[in-house]
């Protein structure tokens, strides 16, 4: 039944008072109970006598008493409440009618079937047309509940102000509906500037699978487990790129009747330097168990110059595209001996037409056309590495460069290490990468030279081009 005093307690119209006219339809009481009965919260008033005017549904859920049995009734005293606490509750209610805002209270209720349920309740004043409190009401609920909600509350509040992780809630549109300020910084904005605006104004790189992400998400809820993500961040000093460890909630409407998704939560953390830190730690183990097989395998050649050539073809696992070894023309000379500029020769190559081991060349000893200032004599000369790109340059153009440096077309990255053995210069050993690769940095080059060194010792033992004992 409909919580208030027209449930059997209304007056009837007087003698004087006219009936409506027109169709009968719902009027102020009936949306006034209907709204009552839809609130989540229990609710009761009481008229300025204290006695009960409205009892909504979840009053009667959380109590058990009707709102048959509570309207009407003077108080709760010897129903809702012990009788040795009525008189202390009732009075902290009812000096709500003459205490300015709201009163906030804690207390016990009794149910219908003799339970006791602690409840938190705001109590307000209801003015009549002078003014003057004309009743109260009461609104309830139980303690843990209100404690939960509160938890709720303050555990978004603390999301979106002091967490130590990025929180964006994404809507049904894939657009950031609200940003907290990990997020802000991270993205490289302020929050309300990213408000509405598409994952690609804000990313680079990596849009694609975080959009991927979030549709699956709203169709098919949260994964399992978080996903991590390598994204290009768009900032005034260029693009960035992070690594961000994301984890994503599908966020549905509690007010709908079946759930609505809303849009997605998306909590990530920046893990770059973790991430670095653990391929780094990977790939240092990968390049020390390169170099330890081919040593094993090196010492089973019994031609010194194809040991050179398996030391070689394990450095380019992953390395790179493409390696030659050139080697000065002639007996080596020690540092000061000579001051002509050398002559290479080259003395082996992987093929650039596809996969395969390195093949040994150069029996007639001819040198090879470099031109001056060619990074393979620029190592020699200064007996150190050597890295050239050809930069940003269209793909003519940076064909055209590999053209002149007499290496394979594709050739876009290149770094030359010094082969150095009993003090003096054999030559020189040159790594090329194609477009598909990131320029070679200087962790490259220190690997470079470890291989540099064994492919030295090996050619120094096997003596200079065309035969010959090594000095």
């Amino acid at each position: 039944m409909s919580a208030s005093r027209r449930s059997g307690t209304t007056d009837e119209l007087g003698p004087d008072e006219p009936e409506r006219a027109g169709p009968v339809g719902p009027d102020g009481s009936d949306l006034l109970a209907a709204l009552l009965d839809g609130m989540d919260a229990a609710l009761c008033a009481f008229d300025a006598d204290g006695v009960v005017t409205h009892w909504n549904r979840e009053a009667e859920r959380i109590l058990g008493w009707t709102a048959e049995e509570a309207v009407g009734r003077r108080g709760f005293a010897g129903w809702a409440v012990r009788e040795a606490d009525a008189e202390e509750i009732e009075g902290r209610l009812m000096s709500a009618m003459h205490a300015p805002g709201r009163q906030v209270h804690e207390f016990a209720l009794v149910t219908k079937d003799g339970g006791r349920v602690l409840v938190r309740t705001q109590s307000a004043a209801v003015r009549g047309p002078d003014g003057k409190p004309a009743g109260l009401y009461c609104a309830f609920s139980e303690v843990h509940a209100q404690i939960d909600l509160e938890r709720s509350i303050a555990l978004s509040e603390a999301l979106f102000e002091d967490a130590s992780w990025g929180v964006v809630l994404v809507d049904a549109d894939l657009r950031p509906a609200v940003v907290n300020a990990y997020a802000a910084r991270a993205l490289g904005t302020g929050r309300t500037t990213l408000l509405g605006r598409p994952l690609g104004e804000l990313l680079t790189r990596g849009v694609e699978d975080l959009e991927n992400a979030l549709t699956h998400v709203l169709a098919e809820g949260a994964p399992p487990a978080p996903a991590e993500m390598w994204v290009g961040v768009r900032t005034p000093e260029g693009e960035r790129r992070r690594c961000w460890r994301s984890g994503f909630l599908r966020l549905a409407s509690p007010l709908a009747e079946e759930p609505v998704p809303l849009g997605v939560g998306w909590l990530f953390q920046d893990v770059t330097e973790a991430k670095q830190g653990e391929q780094e730690a990977a790939l240092l183990r990968f390049r020390a168990n390169q170099l330890h097989r081919a040593s094993r395998a090196a010492a089973e050649c019994e031609d010194p110059a194809e040991a050179a050539t398996v030391h070689l073809d394990f450095a380019l696992a992953g390395f790179a595209d493409h390696a030659v070894i050139d080697r000065v023309a002639g007996a080596p000379a020690a540092d000061g001996e000579s001051a002509a500029p050398p002559r290479l020769v080259r003395v082996a190559a992987t093929p650039s037409g596809g996969p395969g081991p390195s093949a040994l060349t150069g029996h007639a000893g001819l040198p090879v056309r470099y031109a001056e200032g060619h990074p393979a004599l620029q190592c020699v000369a200064r007996a150190g590495s050597v890295r050239a790109s050809s930069g940003t340059a269209a793909p003519d153009q940076a064909r055209e460069w590999a053209r002149a440096r007499q290496w394979p077309e594709d050739t876009v990255h290149a770094l030359c290490a010094v082969l150095r053995s009993r003090g003096r210069t054999l030559g020189v050993v040159t790594f090329l990468r194609g477009a598909a690769r990131t320029a070679f940095e200087r962790s490259d080059a220190t690997y470079a030279e470890d291989v540099a060194v064994r492919i030295a010792a090996a050619l120094d033992l096997a003596g200079p081009p065309g035969g010959g004992e090594g000095a």
